[in-house]
């Protein structure tokens, strides 16, 4: 059968891998879009101990049989801020577990399955008029095509088994010595990560064996090294994604390349314990036997799929205890100073035991958004080029637009049906100052963004630093812990120019600036007058309800009815 190199491979391949990237892209931005505090509540139950997470990693590994495919879900969900480090790190390792479950089903058809979820949610996603349901079919349309991409690759690199030049090298490999060992873990690493599917290599490798083409031991060094390339696919899932998404995909090479170092050395041992364990699964698996004619080697699948299962439970039993050692040391690759700030993703002051006690959970919720408030503060800094300030602006908004969604979720988790009007309206005047201070973290963050991608002449970095003072200034009404310091002069001598005079001044440049840098200067005075409008709203809310008192009589309500009757709160007189 002739086999065109580049319609029969090349095309698969390099589309497959572009498809598959394409659906890494769709899934990490469907799931950001979606509810993120509900999903992530979800993976803290599923995943909330490192048992819980080598468990759940497991059951749905053994179910869509990829791990392949699970581990690039982990770091797509860690990119998105859904799920953190530590979890992250065993889950994978029940991932590894997940996918020796059912090496027997490897031929699924979950390529074409795919490409058909992937066709009906793009359908949905095209003709959807809510914005939930179009995010929803865009994870999933990511979803299936990391399925149909992967399928492709496979499929694209399986016609090298029908070339004599590969067949005749694979015949003259033997594990019968440790260098022939390496070779053939190498190679069968090399493959794995070409086909970017372990479950792919070893479904090969058990169909060479059963032909006889490979001897058992050989065929089952190759299934180690199937478990080594495995891992290059979630490293390059996380090429372009965030520090800890990488440093996810950097957990699971760790955990197989420690894996293999370690059974490498204990490979002959193991593999006399495999002989004996054979036993009770048909006998010598070197032994062929006649079917249909053929002389076969039906054991041979068996030992491999026993092997594989042996290595990765042996590997998570002992790499288990140390997944906090892991989660130091992987948390110090690509360190730097700005990630010793403090996570604004995740709320501080929000407890969900203080929900059913209003005057506790009122003050945390005020704590929570000026904490919001300060995180959206700190675009200043980096729009000044602060040392101190978050590296990325966008992610440092990610960040702050996760913990918005908390606050308003916990805020209106408060409104019960027979709480006092006044009560209802402070909750909903909170809810109001959250989405405001939302809306002013958006304007902040478009604000550094447009000093940051601008280098300004030296007369249009003047206005720009006069723009920024001003709105500093601005914040300090409702943020007064926060800003420039306070100039020492008489009340009232202190000023900064309005936004009409630095707009003139910027149309006045002239020569002295290009138009690029008007256009930006003016853009970023637009994003200031909507900061300050909002700054001005956030204390007019604050100044609507009578918070202090509404918390005040809350509390005192809650004392009188927790007082037992007959507490008249006098002291007992005795009886004349």
């Amino acid at each position: 059968m002739d086999i065109d190199i580049f319609k029969d491979i090349l095309v698969p391949v390099i589309g497959g891998l572009g498809i598959f990237m394409l659906g890494l892209d769709f899934m990490a931005n469907g799931i950001q879009a979606l509810s993120v505090n509900r999903m992530r509540d979800f993976l803290a139950k599923a995943a909330g101990t490192p048992i819980k997470g080598v468990l759940a990693g497991t059951l749905i590994t053994g179910v869509i049989q990829s791990s392949t495919a699970m581990s690039v879900m982990v770091v797509g969900l860690v990119n998105a801020g859904v799920i953190a480090l530590r979890p992250a790190i065993s889950v994978i390792m029940g991932a590894n577990i997940g996918t020796t479950l059912g090496n027997g089903l490897i031929a699924l058809p979950l390529g074409p399955l795919g490409l058909i979820l992937a066709g009906i949610s793009a359908l949905v996603y095209c003709f959807a008029n809510s914005e939930k349901i179009k995010n929803i079919a865009l994870a999933c349309m990511g979803f299936a095509l990391i399925f149909y991409g992967l399928n492709l690759m496979t499929g694209g690199l399986r016609p090298l088994r029908n070339l004599p030049e590969v067949m005749s090298l694979l015949q003259t490999l033997k594990a019968d010595s440790y260098l022939n060992l390496l070779k053939c873990v190498f190679i069968a690493a090399g493959v794995t990560a070409t086909i970017h599917s372990s479950s792919a290599t070893i479904g090969i490798v058990m169909g060479l064996g059963a032909a006889g083409i490979l001897d058992w031991t050989t065929a089952v060094a190759f299934s180690l090294g199937a478990d080594l390339g495995t891992t290059v696919t979630s490293w390059m899932a996380s090429l372009n994604l965030s520090k800890n998404a990488k440093r996810t995909a950097y957990a699971h090479i760790s955990f197989n390349i420690i894996g293999v170092c370690i059974t490498i050395p204990l490979f002959f041992v193991s593999i006399h314990v495999l002989e004996w364990a054979m036993q009770f699964f048909g006998g010598d698996p070197a032994v062929p036997m006649i079917i249909d004619g053929k002389e076969t080697f039906p054991l041979v699948p068996v030992a491999v799929g026993l092997y594989s299962t042996f290595f990765n439970v042996f590997n998570t039993l002992l790499l288990f205890p140390f997944i906090g050692v892991f989660e130091r040391v992987l948390s110090r690759v690509g360190h730097t100073d700005a990630e010793d700030a403090e996570d604004f993703s995740t709320p501080k002051f929000l407890d969900r035991k203080l929900a059913s006690d209003f005057a506790k959970a009122i003050p945390a919720v005020q704590q929570e958004t000026a904490r919001h408030l300060e995180a959206g503060a700190m675009f200043l800094d980096i729009a000044r080029g602060s040392k101190k300030a978050p590296a990325d602006p966008g992610e440092h908004y990610l960040a702050t637009d996760i913990l918005s969604r908390d606050i308003r979720s916990y805020t209106a988790s408060l409104m019960k049906e027979d709480l006092p009007y006044e009560q209802l309206d402070l909750i909903a005047s909170l809810i109001e100052e959250a989405d405001f201070t939302a809306a002013l973290t958006e304007s902040m963050h478009q604000v550094a963004r447009r000093v940051k991608r601008e280098t300004f002449s030296n007369p249009a970095q003047a206005i720009v630093e006069a723009a920024l003072n001003k709105l500093d200034a601005s914040l300090r009404e409702i943020l007064p812990t926060y800003g420039i310091s306070e100039p020492q002069m008489p009340a009232g001598h202190a000023s900064f120019p309005e936004v009409e005079e630095l707009r003139a001044r910027t149309l006045a440049l002239g020569p002295n600036a290009g138009a690029a840098e008007r256009g930006t200067i003016l853009a970023l005075l637009g994003s200031i007058e909507r900061a300050e409008i909002l700054i001005r709203r956030i204390d007019a809310e604050r100044k609507s309800v009578n918070r202090a008192g509404v918390v005040a009589r809350a509390s005192a309500r809650r004392q009188d009815k927790q007082r037992p009757l007959g507490d008249t709160g006098l002291s007992p007189v005795p009886a004349e």
